[in-house]
């Protein structure tokens, strides 16, 4: 029997260590006397017992914390820009962001910021307090990365932002004259502003000036100027959803750029408004009248929204005429609201028939400026049942003696069907006597700061747009329907800054005349709006 000495053999340890480190089997010859032994070796730098099969570099843990910063390369100190007029941030290399403060939009902004850190790993992110006013921005953040083979440090620290002011392009063009790539320029040709008034409004309710960068008003409307051309053609479309326009577009070359064919143009856009308001007299085409119900040609404007609602007062038949049969055949109004003629009602008699908000009567009227002279009385049919009485006042169009300059009320004239149901009278709305003095309201109106211009209005202009929009601050008082499309607003308690100039928005008191009746309509504050930036909240200690 033979034995191959230099054979290998396992032998089993006699005495085994029990202990944390790691341990080493190795295989010898069997001619040599083998144990499990501890590889343990000293730190390097503080002489500290480690096992040598783990340790980074020689060192221990503790002295690895101390010796190897995983941060090195990442900034401590960075800037952020901010544009003082829209609040947003520069996001590299020409992005603009709205971001809230302390926000997750601006701690992603912040840690694009740094460089360096994709070479690590971020555990954590987060805001550190600063003061408001000291343009500082503190971010705490916590990383991983591995030191040596098999060492993975995690390692916190700060970086601090300061905060610069820096104008966005889109604010700088606002403040740069003739920097506008596209115009909306709304017009309607009549002698008041009532309806650019109740526009304003929805303009405002809805939030669709926000990116104009100049309102400027003109004869007979105004223009809305922006940076870019879609943000024009979202305002026309606005425009047309809430009322009877139609619209043109053109278009103007600025620059071509020949070697790329890079062409740089300005657009225009015209919208006109119906010229109907509310309230209006209104003669329409024979036709016309026969083509949308039949209605006697001889109607009251009681309503303008996407199309002009029309009414008879003589037998409550309600038509509407839609934008695009009203542009097929436009006319004009035959009267408007600054012909109306005050009337005392002398009688009245309810007849039954009702439509809604309106009750058909019959009225026995004489003019206001006859009492005591005459004793002339008109007998008519009114839609306003419901609400005149006996001794009441009611704005009314005098139609007898009154020559018209009208195509469609001369062809009703010699019209052999309705030239004999022409009245006398056409009532309107009641008229609530006020007193000249004026009296703060518990409500307000917004209003847009326009441009005038380089010609500040005249006098009478002046008086004429302060007329019109005390009138319209009666319709608002006096019509629920009106007033349910508007935005409404408590009135301040302190007194108004007359002398605000800047933004796009004003706030403007509205005023009332004080006066003794108690019929006269008022709105409920439970109607009114409160805003945002009045709502101060405190914090309770």
């Amino acid at each position: 029997m033979s034995m191959d000495i230099d054979a290998p053999i396992s032998i089993a340890a006699r005495h085994p260590i029990q202990q944390n480190s790691a341990t080493q089997v190795m295989f010898f010859p069997a001619c040599l006397k083998i144990t499990n032994m501890p590889l343990s070796i000293l730190c390097c730098n503080c002489g500290a017992p480690i096992d040598g099969t783990s340790s980074a570099g020689a060192l221990c843990y503790d002295c690895v914390k101390l010796t190897v910063d995983i941060s090195e390369g990442i900034q401590r100190e960075a800037t952020l820009h901010i544009c003082r007029d829209c609040e947003r941030w520069l996001q590299p290399p020409a992005h603009w962001i709205t971001a809230a403060p302390e926000s997750r939009e601006l701690l992603a902004l912040c840690l694009r910021k740094l460089r360096g850190l994709t070479k690590v790993r971020i555990i954590d992110a987060s805001f550190i307090w600063t003061e408001p006013h000291s343009r500082r921005v503190k971010v705490k953040i916590t990383i991983q990365q591995e030191a040596f083979q098999g060492t993975i440090l995690q390692q916190t620290f700060e970086v601090e932002y300061v905060i610069a002011y820096h104008q966005c392009p889109d604010c700088a063009k606002s403040f740069t004259a003739n920097t506008w790539r596209a115009v909306v320029q709304v017009r309607q040709k009549v002698a008041h502003k009532r309806t650019f008034l109740y526009l304003e409004q929805l303009i405002l309710k809805h939030s669709a000036h926000k990116d104009t960068i100049n309102i400027r008003e003109v004869k007979d409307g105004l223009d809305f100027y922006y940076s870019a051309r879609n943000h024009a053609e979202k305002f026309v479309d606005f425009l047309t959803s809430v009322a009877p326009v139609r619209s043109k577009k053109s278009q103007e070359l600025i620059s071509m750029d020949i070697h790329t064919s890079t062409k740089s143009y300005k657009f225009s856009f015209s919208v006109e408004l119906v010229p109907i308001c509310k309230d209006d007299l209104v003669a329409l085409p024979i036709k016309l009248a026969k083509q949308i119900g039949n209605i006697a040609p001889l109607t009251i404007c009681y309503r303008v929204g996407t199309s002009v609602n029309l009414i008879d007062p003589n037998t409550l038949q309600t038509s509407d005429v839609s934008t695009p049969i009203y542009w097929r055949s436009p006319f004009t109004s035959l009267a408007d609201v600054q012909e109306l003629v005050e009337f005392v009602v002398m009688d009245i008699e309810p007849l039954g028939p009702q439509k809604g908000r309106f009750i058909l009567a019959e009225a026995t009227v004489a003019r206001a400026s006859d009492l005591g002279v005459n004793d002339t009385t008109y007998f008519t049919r009114t839609h306003l049942g419901g609400l005149l009485h006996p001794g009441d006042s009611v704005m009314g169009y005098h139609l007898t003696g009154t020559n018209f300059n009208n195509p469609q009320f001369e062809a009703l004239e010699q019209s052999n069907s309705y030239s004999s149901s022409i009245p006398d009278v056409m009532l309107v709305k009641k008229f609530y006597a006020r007193k000249k003095k004026p009296k703060s309201r518990n409500w307000r109106l917004k209003r847009m700061n326009k441009d005038e211009g380089e010609m500040l209005p005249k006098k009478q202009d002046q008086e004429r747009m302060e007329r019109d929009f005390e009138m319209f601050l009666r319709d608002v008082e006096e019509d629920t329907e009106l007033r349910s499309t508007l935005a409404v607003y408590k009135a301040r308690q302190e007194k108004q800054e007359r002398d605000r100039m800047e933004g796009l928005e004003t706030a403007s008191v509205a005023e009332t005349e004080e006066t003794e009746g108690e019929d006269i309509p008022r709105i409920n504050m439970e109607e009114l709006l409160d805003e945002f930036d009045e709502l101060n909240v405190e914090d309770e200690h």
